[in-house]
């Protein structure tokens, strides 16, 4: 299989200096078209097949008499070619977005409704929910006439069958983050299941709908409706489903190791045009052990951020005990409003709550959830409760929280970029290293862990990387006589050489498809297409939106799944029939 090889110095100039856009079909149609026959069926019903819609499409465009005509004379006999195929494909995916919109957010809910969250009990191939997920994906894909296969619960396969030998992979996952219910609120107080999917106008809420059941449900319905036209494919599509790639994708590992891979692929579980670099994601864990405390100072007895190193919650919190509370009490009221107007001019909004109980205080701060990838469209609630404690006045015992309140200050701050850790550094095509402190928490140990998500562009290796943080770590913790245990794994960065058919093909695609400038791009997210020969991102986050992935109140939007559904059905069919890749 050919794995795409590069000069760093080569791909930032053709990325940067001259970069790789979707060349002009004349001949084609574009978004203005689709948007005028797309308006043409609103409020009624689109034709019950393939051949009904191309009559209705044809009569409210003459032009495209041409290409349907090809379509009856040969198309479900051999391939088409040129722009006959390209407008069949496209009139294709307009008819899968008008004609099965509805079965398809039916069929995200049902996915959402499975939680298929890591249970840490148990290894992921032995958890129901996700059995349970195959065996609906396997429903599914009978039903549509689709070959299926589970390969030991880690990745379900679903293939639509070409006439060639060669194959083309899709890799999308089945699994989640973990959901927090408390911050599953609406801004009019509506209270959400994370696992029970609703629409609120053109949001479909849930734990996976944008990641990355939305694309799993959407692709199904790609190939079921290419199936059902009769257009034939050269390459066989390959749907892997894969089912741990939150916690690390050992399924995938396991995978590769059983099953040959195809020599092209792309992963939907990133964002649009295509995205053909990745940071490296890495987990920083510094744990503290446990400090008693007489309870004559008052002491942070608790505190939580997060379900997963990999999001920025909503809400960090801190529980204190012992001393004279009232005292305490008073002075975080009063630290409160100078401490807001201090931080958010340029920070961003958060609150700050607190809240006196019989024999404690509970200090609650709401920030903006985010994607650990994206701390940029967040407001980090965690080092913002440490840095309110400390700032606030109050003199607090010196245990394992206490510790980690400073840790998190001294080292990391309100900031993500690396400015006080001192190893900040950017790629001009990849963007900055990040560093996000997302979740601390008590363990069944009773050490304390702070865990930061760290997102690293090309320009260091993860070991070079991996040494300069753990001595910025153990100079801190000799400075503050602090006990500290550290744990860092940390993912290499990738990039691949934006070039080829297959990748002019999907630019082409997206560009006409939604109107957009259509190039190769980077992402900070990172994926398995790692792990994958010659593999790319291929959506499903917008540009110029929020990705919700990994957010309280996770959404997946309408009109974004319709441009899903139009772009995969035309990317089977011209993917399928491409005479080379290269």
């Amino acid at each position: 299989m050919p794995q795409f090889r590069f000069s760093l110095p080569a791909l930032t100039m053709g990325l940067m200096a001259v970069g790789l856009t979707a060349p002009a079909f004349a001949e084609t149609i574009k978004k203005p078209e689709l948007d005028r026959l797309a308006a043409s069926w609103q409020g009624g019903k689109p034709a019950s097949s393939f051949n009904a819609f191309l009559a209705q499409a044809e009569k409210a465009n003459p032009a495209l008499k041409p290409a349907v005509a090809a379509y009856r004379k040969k198309g479900k006999k051999a391939p088409l070619a040129g722009d006959d195929l390209t407008n069949i494909a496209r009139l294709l995916g307009l008819y899968n977005r008008l004609h099965n919109q509805k079965a398809v957010i039916a069929s995200l809910g049902a996915m959402v409704a499975i939680p298929t969250a890591r249970n840490v009990q148990i290894p992921p191939h032995e958890n129901p929910a996700i059995i349970d997920f195959g065996k609906l994906v396997e429903k599914t894909a009978r039903s549509f006439g689709l070959e299926y296969r589970n390969v030991d619960n880690r990745i379900f396969e679903v293939s639509l069958r070409g006439k060639g030998s060669e194959e083309f992979g899709i890799l999308t996952h089945s699994d989640v983050v973990p959901a927090v219910l408390s911050e599953w609120v609406l801004d009019d107080g509506t209270r959400l299941d994370p696992f029970t999917m609703v629409q609120v106008g053109d949001r479909l809420y849930g734990r996976g709908t944008i990641d990355d059941k939305g694309s799993i449900a959407a692709v199904l319905y790609a190939m079921k409706t290419v199936k059902e036209s009769g257009l034939p494919i050269e390459r066989t599509m390959r749907l892997m489903i894969e089912t741990t790639e939150e916690t690390g994708g050992d399924a995938m590992e396991y995978y590769r190791g059983k099953v040959p891979l195809p020599a092209y692929n792309i992963v939907l579980d990133s964002g649009y045009p295509a995205v053909v670099a990745e940071k490296g994601a890495g987990s920083l864990s510094v744990f503290f052990p446990a400090e008693k405390t007489d309870g004559s100072v008052t002491a942070i007895t608790d505190m939580g951020a997060a379900a997963a190193v990999n999001a920025i919650s909503q809400t960090a919190t801190a529980t204190l005990k012992g001393g004279d509370l009232a005292a305490v009490f008073a002075k975080l009221e009063a630290a409160k409003p100078g401490f807001l107007q201090k931080y958010e001019p340029q920070g961003g909004k958060f609150a700050i709550a607190v809240t006196r109980g019989a024999d404690s205080i509970d200090i609650k701060v709401t920030g903006t959830s985010a994607h650990g990838s994206e701390p940029q469209n967040g407001v980090n609630p965690l080092p913002r409760l440490g840095l309110f404690l400390l700032e606030s006045g109050v003199t607090l015992a010196d245990n394992q929280f206490l510790k980690a309140v400073k840790y998190v200050d001294a080292l990391y701050g309100t900031g993500y970029l690396g400015e006080k850790i001192g190893l900040g550094y950017r790629d001009d095509f990849m963007g900055p290293l990040t560093f996000s402190p997302n979740l601390i928490r008590t363990g069944a140990d009773g050490r304390l862990v702070v865990a930061v998500n760290t997102r690293m562009p090309r320009g260091r290796t993860p070991e070079e990387l991996k040494v300069q943080v753990t001595a910025k770590i153990n100079e801190w913790a000799a400075a503050n006589k602090a006990a500290v245990e550290i744990k860092y794994d940390q993912g290499n960065w990738m990039a691949r050489d934006p070039s080829g058919q297959w990748l002019t093909t999907l630019l082409n695609i997206y560009g006409d498809t939604t109107g957009l400038e259509a190039k190769p791009v980077s992402a900070a997210g990172a994926t398995t297409a790692k792990q994958m020969p010659n593999a790319i991102s291929f959506g499903p986050g917008m540009p110029g939106k929020k990705y919700t992935g990994h957010n309280a109140k996770e959404y997946k939007e309408v009109p974004d799944l319709d441009a899903d559904l139009q772009m995969f059905t035309e990317m089977l069919v011209r993917i399928g029939n491409l005479k080379q890749m290269q």
